[in-house]
């Protein structure tokens, strides 16, 4: 696999993938796109990665479109994606409604959490948002974008955005496109850290990583993942009670249960293969 725009690297089940493209302060382009899908479905087929970071080559996470390519679709009248041919699907196929950008995230087995290091916009705010978890630099200025280029909410935020702080607030950066903070932000439920600067967001998002991927049963994070979007389409609690002692019954054969249950009685942390 060549990579230009994307880079990655595994370490002891965790990987961390980096949007790559600095002197552009990580804008958004046809090849970036390629690689991240590239990146995480290779990561996906790997079955000793059980938990993913995604952040920018500081100084930036991703700060939206190139504007280069913006000017592009302005003249043509029309959005241009890049893509000569279909690219990588990962986690396509598990649910016709996770079948897009960037739903496509909640399909796949491992959590992916969003170190957002530094400026993000449009795009770049898109992917942090379908993140399942997300950590900040408190002064990183953040913005929906849209708006402010005469464009309507993209890549599904109008769906995302309320479901993790409401409506009103969902509003506010859905309609002005104004600047915001994760600071100022903290308490909206969007964030599961605010970090002093980047290199300390990227490094909570990393040990919070190795804690998933270190105490949590590798089985029971992939059925939980899975149970936890399946159960956001549900519109009865009685199904997803039921597809949960469905899930139950399977996980009490397994030796992950078992060696659960005996460094429990150990009281030892549990060693999970």
């Amino acid at each position: 696999m060549e990579l230009s725009a994307v880079r990655f690297e595994v370490d002891d089940h965790v990987a961390t993938v980096w949007l790559h493209r600095p002197h552009r302060h990580n804008a958004w382009t046809g090849r970036m796109h390629r690689e991240y899908r590239e990146v995480l479905a290779h990561l996906h087929d790997d079955p000793a990665v059980r938990a993913v970071v995604v952040t920018g080559t500081p100084p930036a996470f991703c700060v939206g479109g190139d504007s280069e390519a913006l000017a592009g679709h302005a003249e043509r009248g029309a959005y241009d994606h890049g893509l000569t041919d279909a690219p990588t699907a990962p986690g396509y196929g598990v649910r016709p409604e996770f079948d897009a950008d960037f739903a496509f995230q909640f399909a796949l087995r491992f959590p992916l959490i969003a170190a957002v290091n530094g400026a993000t916009a449009g795009v770049g705010l898109a992917l942090a948002l379908f993140c399942d978890l997300r950590f900040g630099a408190a002064a990183a200025k953040l913005t929906t974008a849209a708006p402010k280029l005469g464009l309507p909410a993209e890549y599904g935020m109008s769906w995302q955005l309320p479901r993790l702080v409401g409506v009103t607030r969902a509003a506010d950066l859905l309609l002005s496109g104004r600047v915001f903070t994760p600071a100022e932000t903290e308490g909206w439920g969007l964030w599961n850290g605010v970090l002093p600067d980047g290199g300390d967001t990227l490094d909570a998002a990393q040990e919070y990583a190795h804690r998933l991927a270190t105490t949590v049963g590798p089985n029971a994070l992939v059925t939980t993942k899975a149970q936890l979007y399946r159960d956001l389409l549900h519109h009865s609690p009685a199904a997803a009670i039921d597809d949960a002692q469905r899930l139950l019954a399977e996980a009490m054969t397994t030796a992950e249960y078992r060696e659960g249950v005996a460094a429990l009685r150990d009281r030892r942390p549990a060693r999970f293969d």
